[in-house]
Parts: C-alpha cells; sequence; structure tokens
C-alpha cells in the first residue's frame, strides 16, 4: 500500500510518501501558500512523485492534516452564518454561563460576546418546545415560523445555519424536522443541528457547538471538496483521510458533515507521531514539543495513552466545545516568532509571527523584524548555505541588521540580543509546558522530551534543561514528524448520549440500550466508509460525577452487559479517578452517570519501524567546524562547533556536544555539556546530563 501524508502548517507544507510494504519513504517541504493552502498541497505532492517516479494512480490514499477550521476561528474569518432557536433563547450564546474567566481582570475578553460566531440579527426565534427527562413534546414545532425564519436568513445572505432546540439532546425530532424545512428554502446552504454535532446536555456549550459548526463548515466543506477534486485531477485517484481532533483520521464525507472534527487536525499528528517514536525507543512518559514557523504544540503521554480534554477544559480560541480532542497546549512561539520592545519598554518575543510571507529577515523575502531564526543564525547556529537541505540560502546580513536594530533599542551588542531572544522564547516554551505539567501535579523531569518540527531540535535541549528534564529524542524525520503522524493512526468514530442516571436507581436495561444503539450506530458509519467491522474494536465508557458536582470525569465501562455485578466496578474506578484527579474521594456519596460513550477504532495499515543508516562515522558525517555561540556558566562563549550531517552519523557511537546537526528538514542542537548518539530507530538521543 502506497501512501502520501500532508501536513499544512502555517509557514511550511510538510508532506512525506511511504511505501507500507516496503517501509521505502521520501519527504519533501514546501512553502505553504496562505491564500490557498491546496495549492501548497499540491505543489508538495507533484514534488514527491517527481522524486519517487510513481505514478499518481498508484498512490492509495492521501492523508491530510488541515488548519483551515483552525485558523477560520483564531482569525474570525467564519462563515455569514444564521441561527434558529426555542422562542426567547437566542441569546445562549451571548450570555454563556455568566461566569467570568478570569475572575480577578476588569479587561478580560469573552470572545463569544466581542465576536459572536452568529450575529444576534442572524439568530431566529420559533415556537416549539420539548421537555425532560425523555424529550417529550410540550408544544408542536410551529412549521410556518422556522419557514419564515430561513427565508428571512436567506434574505440576510447567510451561508449556513445552525439549528439549536432545549432539549434536543433528549429528542432530536424538531431539529430535524427544521433542518429538513431549512434546506428546502437554502439548498446550498451549510445546515447543521446542535443533537447532530453533540447530543449532550448543556445549552451554551451544545449551541456554541453548532454554531462553531455553521461559522466553520462552509469553508471546510469547500477546502475538502477543492482539495479533492485537485487530486483526482491529477491522477490521484485514492482515498482522502482527514486527521480528526479525537486522534483517527475520517473520510472526506465525515468532515463535510461535521467539521468541527477538525479543530485541532493540524496539531494531533504531531501528538501520535511522538507517541508512536516513544513507544519504538522504549519510553513510557513522553512530551511532545512541536515548534514550527508559527506556533509551539505541547502534548502529554504516559504509557502510550494521549491525555484527553474534559467538559471544563475543551475549548478553541475561548469558545467551549463538547467534542472529544486530544489535549494539546498552543502556544504563539515558533521560529517566525518576531522579537520586540513593547510600549511599556519591555523586551518581548511572540507571539505576533513573520509567518511565511514575509517570514524572518533571512529568507530575503521582504522580512524586516527580527526573529527567532534571525537570532539561531546570528548566533551560528544554522547554516546559511545549508538551510533546507541546500534547497534555501539564508542571507546572514539581514539577519545581523535586524537583529541590531533591536539591539540598539536595548542598549546590548548584538550577540547578547540574539542569545536573549532565544532566552525569552525558550523560557515561554518552558512555562507552556510546566502549565501541562507541574500545575497538574506532574513532574516532568520524569519524562523524555520529543522535539520535532522545523524548529523543536534547535530548541528542545535548552528547555528541557530549564524544566530538569534529562533527555531529549529527535526523529529521523523532525520537520515532517506530524506528517508522519498521520501514518500512525487509525480510523476512529466517537458517539455520546446524555443519560443521567444515578447509584442505586440505575436503569441497566436502558443504559445498555443506549450503548448498544450507540455501536450499532457506529458500525453503520463504518461500514459506509467500507472499513471492515472485522478491523474494528470498539470501547466504552461513561462521565461520572458525584451528585451535586458541575463537572464529570470520565471512566471506562466493562466490556459485556451492564448489570449488579458490574456497576461496582464502575463506581469503584470513579473512586479512582476522583482521588487521582483531586487527590481524595467520596465513597459514600451518591454518583451520576451524566454521558455514555462509544468509541470505534478500526484499523490501518501504519507505518514500519523507522532504522538507523549503516555504515556511517564522525569523520564521513563532519561537513565543517565553524564558531558558534552558547552560554556557559552565565558567561556567553565562542566554541568551534562541528556541524555533521545526520544520515552520515553512526548509530550507537555517543559524541559530545556542543555539536550541529543538518538534515533537510530541520536543524539539531546538541548544547555543550550534553552526549548525543543515534539510536537503533534512527532518533537522536541527547542525554542532558545534571541539569538543574
Amino acid at each position: 500500500m502506497k501512501v502520501i501524508g500532508v501536513d499544512v502548517g502555517g509557514t511550511f507544507t510538510d508532506l512525506i510518501y511511504c511505501d507500507l510494504d516496503t517501509g521505502a519513504m521520501t519527504i519533501n517541504k514546501v512553502p505553504t501558500k496562505p491564500q490557498d493552502p491546496s495549492q501548497g498541497v499540491m505543489n508538495g505532492v507533484e514534488g514527491l512523485l517527481a522524486a519517487t517516479g510513481e505514478s499518481p494512480h498508484a498512490i492509495d490514499c492521501v492523508f491530510h492534516a488541515t488548519t483551515t477550521a483552525t485558523n477560520a476561528v483564531l482569525e474570525d474569518k467564519g462563515a455569514n452564518a444564521g441561527m434558529i432557536t426555542n422562542q426567547g433563547f437566542r441569546d445562549i450564546l451571548h450570555i454563556g454561563r455568566h461566569q467570568r474567566v478570569e475572575h480577578y481582570s476588569i479587561r478580560q475578553e469573552l470572545p463569544w460576546q466581542s465576536r459572536p460566531l452568529i450575529k444576534r440579527r442572524n439568530r431566529m426565534m420559533v415556537g416549539g418546545r420539548l421537555a425532560p427527562p425523555r424529550g417529550d413534546e410540550l408544544e408542536p414545532l410551529d412549521e410556518a415560523a422556522v419557514r419564515e425564519a430561513a427565508l428571512a436568513l436567506r434574505g440576510a445572505g447567510v451561508e449556513s445555519v445552525a439549528i439549536c432546540f432545549l432539549f434536543s439532546y433528549l429528542n432530536p425530532a424538531h431539529e430535524e424536522r427544521a433542518k429538513a424545512i431549512v434546506a428546502e428554502i437554502l439548498p446550498d446552504a451549510f445546515v447543521t443541528t446542535s443533537s447532530f454535532v453533540s447530543p449532550q446536555f448543556r445549552e451554551f456549550e451544545r449551541f456554541t457547538t453548532a454554531a462553531l459548526a455553521a461559522f466553520i463548515g462552509p469553508k471546510v466543506r469547500t477546502y475538502i471538496t477543492h482539495l479533492d477534486r485537485s487530486l483526482k485531477n491529477a491522477g490521484l485517484s485514492g482515498d482522502l483521510r482527514i486527521m480528526a481532533s479525537n486522534g483517527g483520521v475520517a473520510t472526506a464525507g465525515m468532515v463535510s458533515e461535521k467539521p468541527t472534527l477538525t479543530l485541532l487536525s493540524g496539531l494531533v499528528a504531531g501528538v501520535l507521531a511522538g507517541a508512536w517514536l516513544g513507544e519504538l525507543a522504549e519510553r513510557r512518559k513522553l512530551i511532545t514539543f512541536d515548534i514550527g514557523g508559527t506556533s509551539a504544540d505541547i502534548g502529554i503521554v504516559v504509557d502510550g495513552r494521549l491525555a484527553e480534554t474534559d467538559a471544563r477544559s475543551t475549548s478553541i480560541a475561548g469558545f467551549p466545545l463538547l467534542t472529544p480532542m486530544i489535549d494539546i497546549h498552543t502556544i504563539g512561539a515558533g521560529g517566525g516568532s518576531i522579537a520586540y520592545v513593547d510600549h511599556g519598554g519591555a523586551f518581548r518575543v511572540g507571539p505576533r509571527s513573520a509567518g511565511a510571507v514575509p517570514g524572518p529577515a533571512a529568507y530575503s523575502q521582504g522580512g524586516e523584524e527580527p526573529t527567532v531564526t534571525d537570532a539561531n543564525l546570528v548566533l551560528g547556529r544554522l547554516d546559511a548555505e545549508d538551510f533546507l537541505g541546500g534547497g534555501m540560502k539564508l542571507d546572514v546580513e539581514a539577519s545581523r541588521r535586524v537583529v541590531g536594530a533591536l539591539a540598539a533599542k536595548l542598549g546590548l551588542g548584538l550577540n547578547e540580543t540574539a542569545e536573549g531572544i532565544l532566552t525569552v522564547i525558550n523560557a515561554n516554551m518552558a512555562n507552556a509546558i510546566r502549565s501541562r505539567t507541574i500545575q497538574k501535579g506532574i513532574d516532568p523531569r520524569g519524562f523524555s522530551l520529543v522535539a520535532f518540527g522545523g524548529g523543536g531540535p534547535l530548541q528542545g535541549a535548552d528547555v528541557a534543561a530549564a524544566l530538569g528534564v534529562r533527555e531529549v529524542i529527535v526523529p529521523p524525520y523532525p520537520g515532517i514528524t506530524s506528517a508522519m503522524g498521520l501514518l500512525t493512526t487509525d480510523f476512529k468514530c466517537d458517539a455520546v448520549q446524555t443519560e443521567f442516571q444515578v447509584s442505586g436507581a440505575v436503569d441497566c436495561a436502558k443504559l445498555n440500550r443506549s450503548l448498544t444503539e450507540m455501536q450499532a450506530g457506529l458500525a453503520a458509519r463504518f461500514e459506509a466508509d467500507h472499513i471492515p467491522l472485522a478491523e474494528v474494536t470498539f470501547a466504552r465508557a461513561g462521565d461520572l460525577r458525584y451528585v451535586g458536582q458541575g463537572y464529570e470525569l470520565r471512566v471506562p465501562f466493562p466490556d459485556g452487559a451492564i448489570d449488579e455485578n458490574t456497576l461496582p466496578q464502575v463506581w469503584g474506578a470513579f473512586h479512582a479517578a476522583h482521588a487521582a484527579e483531586y487527590g481524595h474521594a467520596f465513597k459514600s456519596s451518591p454518583i451520576e452517570i451524566v454521558n455514555v460513550r462509544v468509541s470505534g477504532v478500526g484499523r490501518a495499515p501504519k507505518l514500519k519501524a523507522p532504522s538507523a543508516p549503516k555504515g556511517g562515522s564522525l569523520e564521513k558525517a563532519t561537513a565543517r567546524v565553524s564558531p558558534c555561540l552558547f552560554r556557559v556558566d552565565g558567561k556567553l562563549e565562542s566554541f568551534d562547533t562541528p556541524f555533521y550531517r545526520r544520515a552520515a552519523l553512526p548509530a550507537e557511537e555517543p559524541f559530545n556536544g556542543p555539536a550541529i546537526i543538518l538534515q533537510t528538514d530541520s536543524t539539531t542542537l546538541v548544547p555543550p555539556g550534553a552526549t548525543a548518539r543515534v539510536d537503533w530507530t534512527g532518533n537522536i538521543v541527547i542525554a542532558l546530563g545534571a541539569v538543574q
């Protein structure tokens, strides 16, 4: 089976071709086209096919991670959307939960108020009401009012509509009927319902999730359709699969129907790749550290399991979500992050980025502000003649000019300013990792840092040292690791349903019926996508809380029917999870099953384990020796530093830092006092020794 993985970043588009039968791999890296990311994808795919000599018809599948949905929300550039809801409830999207996100701030921003996904004038109200606990109809749906609302939205030029009714998670009938009416009047619009996107209680979060789907739906659908057509026109007739936020891949059809699946599409693949590589290296505790041109993405992996978000913490750009997501923390810190002096006179780096255009000054594309890349070049840590494997030349004088201008403002020397840029950005990244480890009771010193992305291997050792992490792992192809991650995942679908049952009065028949129906729905989805059920495994879980609590913890359910014999296992698992999360459990308190969940995973062919090149030596690998600047014991010093070509390094032969390791897709830094070696899988393992 021959596949291509494509990861579109803010600065570069990374691609990998792999023959899964033989393990043969070829990589490519091309500039991202911000105005039309699919153009960059096609440029990269054509380059891959030319390099491999493969026919387009030989490609069985293209796996793609996209930031289209993420960027639409972050940049507030979505569709002109409309909403139809119950009488008196159109302001749920504005009021929220009436809670202060930042308790002590007098200038905080509430995104659902400052930049609403759906303007108030486009939120229409109609008659009709359902009621708990079973979703019985109290008032029939006013179909005439729905038609009037749809006509008004058509007149307002909306591109999409979210249908959001109270208690639709118990009974979707009103929403589905309203959707059918709207589709008649607005046949070209993207129309969705809150019960389809997220059939769970909590009106504000459910309505917001549906509003997000309407906000990004047209753009995602257009992009996926355009990309699929471009691939087909180029002769690639294989399936297009899209990375989903839950850590699986979805079909183009699934994504077009439920675009919120892709809100973290561009970030998840890197964490998956880090987990896969860590497993090959027999490391069970990992911090994945992906630095691109614009941002740094951080994930936590323990015993091969990726941390997932919960109802308290699932959000995108400040908007709450009710959809399964891998827990990834992103900050504006990357190779293109701009260094500047703010209005208060403070020295800052990021989150503003030079991006792909104009890029750092070193790219000679018009950039006139100093960036992290420029700082590394000034300090001698990048090879101006060997960037991207020699495919791109860097302008050292341009970098010195823009960093020098900042140095004049700060009253510092050129080298001190360049080193200061890296110190600030590394501190920002270390603090971001602390927020995911130390602030959650996790000691990062027992973890290995998997550094990848174009900038991860350059900054990884310094960030690890700041955290007390003793080992950094750099994958074989760090610059395209996220693209590799696309080829390590499976097909995955999730179903969730609100249940509301309390210990001591659990209706096991209803609970089992809900789980069975959900699993049957997922099975039908897999069959529709031509994934054999023999290749699918299902797992069940519940969102539980003590009665009276505001939020839940997820607890796995045992296999088989839930009955009086297995319920004690569920309660015991919840007590244990509560004690692990909060430090205590209330074993005499009643427990409420709020939601039940079923996840289906369809196995997909995967990458073979890579292996280190053979026959290398440090002598063969040495490209040159040049001075580089490092801070040691508080003093900035120049070291004669060997520059090695990674492909020629020997396996399992340690070498000392400082050293710079060159390859097409990234540059790796081994600082003074550290040692490095290439392990049997081709990873570079950097041991930092006695870090503080």
